[in-house]
């Protein structure tokens, strides 16, 4: 075992997901909505986002987006895109309020890296990293060092298709076998084991189906015992 995937929200953020995007959702709507009259901006932008949680080889969930979203909009967004970079660098910041770490984040993003374990932040890359960096600064861990941080740019799939797991684990320079997902949802992280993964389920659900289960606070225990056997 020598790489660790963080799931971001619900797991190191003390975020709802359901209500984050319904705020968000709400915030990006007024932005694009006001910057593209007479355009139904919002049901591009939903669909366009389902779409790059389907399968799609060979191609970037950005790509994907963007492909998307211009067939359905007529918007080029490698034109346009100055209008949702104000929007993430001026609007996506006032949206934390409310937000901040989840008991034990830190202490266990720290102990992974202080065993010299590659370290990944595995949250669904349906953003871009900008808006990312700025969920990491709510969960305080904006000033640590990740070896992969999971986003719209570069990811070819989204969470619980095998691809994405895969993906990350070669991005990180590892096995899947040699990695442990850490997570809180039982559909969408809990599936890396299908690649063959282990699982750390923090989640409040039972019967989950997960290698281990517990909370942050006992993850620096588990990885040094990981280490050990290792």
């Amino acid at each position: 075992m020598r790489g660790v995937l963080f799931d971001l929200d619900g797991t190191l953020l003390d975020l709802d997901l359901g209500a984050f995007l319904s705020r968000y959702f709400d915030a990006l709507g007024s932005v694009a909505t006001a910057s593209f009259p007479g355009i139904d901006v919002m049901p591009a932008i939903l669909a366009s986002t389902e779409a790059m949680q389907r399968v799609h080889p060979g191609r970037t969930n950005r790509d994907v987006f963007y492909k998307d979203f211009a067939d359905r909009t007529g918007i080029d967004l490698d034109r346009s895109w100055d209008v949702f970079e104000d929007f993430y660098r001026e609007v996506f910041p006032t949206l934390g309020d409310g937000y901040g770490p989840m008991t034990g984040a830190r202490e266990a993003v720290k102990s992974a890296l202080g065993l010299g374990w590659k370290v990944a932040v595995a949250t669904q890359p349906i953003f871009p990293r900008l808006a990312i960096e700025h969920r990491l600064k709510w969960a305080g861990l904006d000033d640590l060092r990740f070896d992969v941080i999971t986003t719209y740019e570069i990811m070819g799939a989204c969470k619980p298709h095998g691809d994405y797991f895969r993906q990350t684990a070669t991005m990180m320079g590892c096995r899947p076998a040699e990695c442990l997902m850490v997570g809180d949802d039982r559909f969408l992280d809990m599936p890396a084991a299908d690649v063959g993964m282990r699982t750390f389920y923090v989640g409040g659900e039972s019967g989950v189906v997960a290698d281990f289960a517990g909370t942050l606070r006992e993850l620096p225990a588990l990885l040094a015992r990981l280490g050990r056997d290792a």
